[in-house]
């Protein structure tokens, strides 16, 4: 594609250089670039762009849009000055890779909470309709039925139109996407044209980011209030944010609710841990999913898949049908009687809602503990840590604090951490064992039948990230083994 084209839609400062060229990529990693491509220099979080220009042309970048013009200009190569890079390098992506959102019906899923779950969900929901459906979520990425690894919850903007490109490239009539909060703030979603939205609901997390909860609430606004009038927003009514974040939004805002009257009206007729019998909007379906906040979360699906054009009734046959999402809440039966449920709730509020919903289930079944394995992840929002060993110790019988990915981080420190917000009393229901196969290993050791083991913040997750390695480590997996010796 010709420069001229690439840069049609952005606002040049300053030009130096022949604008009529061929470029055959477009890059914000100098490692990547390869013979006539285009270098964006951006100033991120860990490192500025701007110190790789000149490996970039080492590589064969012949045009380079930058902030700051280098000091020394290569005669071959045209520089273009902008404003601000991070901004327009979606903008960038979007024209190069032939503007894949206006080829496909994509919908946005943000929030604290849930973004997995209902973003995973709608994918198979409308692959069982019969479409060719494309899915961007922290899980796994899929081009139909192609599946496509992560590293993030949302890709950088180049990745991310090469994926839709590619998506839209192979008959992809929907595309599903978890929007993170890292992603709005870091205009990683620029230039992206969505059919809808959608909110969960928003509790702490990410502070290490973002540094305040405005700051994080004011991100996931930023989601909506971007979102045209052509789009809709589905917000969760439940929660006390739902509808600040869609007060600015010039989309057709719709709401859902497991308490109050709104659009998509939902409510738990039965549960136990092998589903649950809902009511949505007067009809009732029977799910293989347990607790409120996967009513919750099912009754967004059910909106957004009638929003698109479906009707309610094929929708809730296809919900029936559906199963959870791995490490979401997944429960394995042991030989010894004993319910173990592995789950990523890595937040104090995920946490609440698993335990919630086990107690929920064990209502009226006579005393049988719930014991709960439990660690915080390594450089990232120490404040979260005593919280989560609070309302671990609130909802449990017994709670083993343990590593989870201790990064570049003593584990013990976490879990000094954690142990800060208990009082002398909660200590006495606690044990804190550093090894995480050890601490499962301890809680299926002191579980009774009947009783139930939550395994929490690592669910789909297989690995442990310890000083900048990944090692292979699977909680559903230590589990299984537990349960054959």
């Amino acid at each position: 594609m010709k420069l001229e084209e690439i840069i049609k839609n952005i606002q040049i400062k300053q030009q130096t250089g022949d604008v009529s060229k061929d470029i055959a990529g477009i890059h914000i990693d100098s490692r990547l670039v390869e013979e006539n491509h285009l270098f964006v220099a951006v100033r991120g979080t860990q490192t500025d762009g701007h110190n790789y220009i000149t490996k970039a042309i080492e590589k064969g970048a012949t045009a380079i849009v930058c902030e700051t013009l280098p000091e020394h200009l290569s005669e071959h190569v045209t520089y273009l000055q902008v404003a601000d890079t991070e901004a327009i390098v979606g903008e960038l992506a979007t024209t190069f890779y032939g503007d894949p959102t206006s080829k496909l019906e994509l919908v946005g899923v943000t929030g604290t909470n849930g973004k997995t779950t209902i973003a995973t969900l709608l994918y198979n929901m409308f692959r069982k309709f019969g479409y060719k459906v494309g899915l961007i979520s922290t899980v796994c990425n899929y081009i139909d039925g192609e599946a496509i690894s992560t590293e993030h919850t949302t890709p950088d903007p180049i990745t991310l139109n090469a994926l839709l490109g590619r998506m839209a490239d192979e008959g992809c009539k929907y595309a599903f996407m978890e929007v993170s909060s890292h992603s709005i703030a870091q205009k990683r979603i620029g230039g992206l044209k969505f059919a809808g939205g959608i909110f969960t609901n928003l509790t702490r997390d990410h502070l290490d980011y973002h540094k305040t909860v405005e700051n994080y609430l004011k991100a996931k606004k930023a989601f909506f209030d971007r979102l045209p009038k052509t789009a809709f927003a589905l917000t969760n009514a439940d929660d006390k944010n739902g509808m600040v974040m869609v007060q600015n939004t010039k989309a057709k805002v719709y709401t859902y609710s497991l308490r109050s009257m709104s659009d998509f009206k939902g409510k738990i007729l039965e549960d136990h841990f092998e589903g649950m019998e809902l009511e949505f909007n007067r009809r009732e379906v029977n799910v293989q999913f347990i607790g409120k906040f996967n009513a919750s979360n099912l009754l967004a699906v059910f909106g957004a898949t009638c929003l698109l054009g479906k009707n309610e009734e094929d929708a809730l046959l296809i919900l029936s049908t559906l199963r959870p999402v791995a490490g979401r809440f997944d429960s394995l039966r042991s030989p010894e009687g004993y319910t173990a449920i592995v789950d990523y709730a890595h937040t104090p509020d995920a946490l609440v809602n698993v335990l919630n919903a086990i107690h929920e289930v064990l209502e009226g079944k006579g005393k049988v503990k719930v014991i709960t394995v439990v660690g915080a992840g390594g450089n990232r929002d120490k404040g979260k840590r005593p919280l989560m060993a609070q309302e671990a110790v609130k909802r449990s019988d017994k709670v083993i604090i343990t590593s989870d990915n201790p990064r570049f981080e003593e584990p013990q420190d976490i879990i000094n951490d954690m142990l800060a917000g208990l009082s002398s009393a909660d200590r006495k229901k606690v044990l804190s064992i550093v090894d995480r196969k050890e601490a499962i290993r301890t809680a299926c050791a002191l579980a009774q039948p009947g009783d139930v083991i939550l395994v929490a913040g690592k669910g789909h997750e297989n690995y442990q990230e310890i000083k900048g390695v990944k090692y292979h480590f699977d909680d559903k997996e230590i589990l299984q083994e537990i349960f054959l010796k």
